[in-house]
């Protein structure tokens, strides 16, 4: 199959669930051809990247913010590809039929990479991108459009858009993914129709994370590990402010954070305020093979997940599979999806929102009880394995892809139309 995947920014570190599906379509044969939004700006990248030639399969659609430039760029787009698809080109632009889109000439900067092109599955990553994909199919670029919602895109967004915002996506979209079950729920109660509507996780790529039983020597300190950017959503701070108690308790304890973003200062200020800079590292972004050694080299994983005051969520939390995966237990929250992605009492510990205390509880007792590491470690890898692994999931989409094929060369046949839902 021929497949185009869009997203907002590749390569981006954050994003190695889109990663793990791209590569792992290419493993199967597939082509896959990227069309991001933005260049990821990071000074790392993930391996696989390089190792697969992503840059090489990807077509970034740069809108630009200031006016005069967008303008100038959409001039340019214009005199370089009227000769393509003269209609399709000037109907990309008609703000009459499509509003703020045509306007804001991002429908244009996507449609310019697409000329030319043609591709079975158009698929969005995020519903932001599915809303701009689906005007690709109002103007004719033929293919099936799957859009898959992973968190903020039902959460955060749909408070600062426009009501209605989905609408046309939702009228016209062929197929949509919830990673989980509450997204799922979400993408209903804002919309969506069920009949197109199916839940499949994102995956881990299991060869990359090897396991190992935890255990941890005399005088050895306890080794705490957060992978994940520093937004409110992720709870950082609550994670500081449960160090805080366990080094008040004479734990010694070293909690190491893994990420970055616009909650750095406040996170550094915070640490300091506590006076548990000693206990605390901060390493900001890191890669695959990064994050692969820190899995590797601490005891517990902690990701305290809440809801920000933007409505922000987590989805489904890929990097608590991960840690799973490893053999690590794990402490989280229970929060939107993340309960269908540990099991409370067996893979690790899930405490309530914003609830320092109850974090502090969780991690004390498994510092107590290091003899329930290795239960715990192993019940999660083989959790992982049965309902996480990239491969059975990738396979699983290439499937769900194939029979979206099947459903809309059956409509052709019957006459019957592309709009009618098509869940394989």
């Amino acid at each position: 199959m021929n497949i185009a995947l869009i997203v907002s920014t590749f390569p981006k570190l954050s994003e190695t669930f889109i990663l793990n599906q791209i590569t792992g379509l290419i493993d199967m044969g597939h082509s896959v051809t990227i069309f991001a939004e933005y260049r990821g700006k990071e000074e790392k990248v993930h391996t696989d990247v390089e190792r697969y030639g992503l840059r090489e399969k990807t077509f970034h659609f740069v809108t630009p913010e200031q006016r005069l430039k967008r303008t100038l760029s959409g001039m340019k787009l214009l005199a370089s590809n009227i000769g393509k698809a003269p209609i399709d080109v000037m109907k990309s632009i008609n703000f009459l039929s499509y509003g703020k889109k045509a306007i804001s000439l991002k429908i244009l900067h996507l449609l310019a990479p697409f000329l030319g092109k043609r591709f079975d599955i158009i698929h969005s990553h995020f519903g932001i991108n599915g809303a701009l994909a689906i005007y690709l199919k109002l103007l004719g670029v033929k293919g099936r459009y799957i859009t898959s919602f992973h968190g903020y895109d039902v959460n955060s967004l749909p408070f600062k858009a426009a009501p209605g915002y989905y609408d046309t996506l939702f009228r016209h979209g062929d197929l949509f993914i919830a990673n989980t079950t509450f997204t799922r729920k979400r993408a209903v109660e804002l919309g969506c129709d069920e009949r197109k509507l199916i839940t499949l996780p994102v995956g881990v790529d299991l060869r990359k994370f090897g396991f190992r039983q935890r255990s941890i020597m005399p005088g050895e300190p306890l080794r705490l590990l957060t992978i994940g950017r520093l937004v409110e959503k992720k709870g950082h701070e609550y994670a500081l402010k449960a160090v805080k108690i366990l080094a008040s308790r004479g734990l010694k304890v070293r909690y190491t954070i893994a990420g970055d973003g616009p909650e750095r200062e406040r996170l550094l200020s915070l640490a300091r305020s506590l006076g548990i800079t000693e206990h605390v590292e901060f390493l900001y972004d890191v890669n695959d093979k990064e994050a692969v050694v820190l899995y590797d080299s601490c005891h517990i994983f902690l990701l305290h997940g809440v809801t920000a005051r933007d409505h922000d969520r987590e989805g489904q939390a890929l990097v608590l599979q991960e840690a799973q995966a490893a053999g690590l237990p794990v402490v989280s929250t229970w929060h939107n999806g993340i309960p269908e992605g540990v099991l409370d009492g067996v893979t690790g510990f899930l405490c309530p929102e914003r609830d320092e205390a109850a974090i502090a509880e969780k991690i004390g007792f498994l510092a107590q009880n290091t003899d329930i590491w290795i239960k715990m470690g192993e019940a999660g890898r083989k959790f992982v394995e049965g309902k996480y692994d990239s491969v059975k999931i990738n396979r699983e989409l290439a499937n769900i892809y194939s029979g979206l094929l099947t459903a809309g060369e059956r409509e052709m046949k019957d006459g019957t139309g592309a709009e009618r839902p098509a869940v394989p």
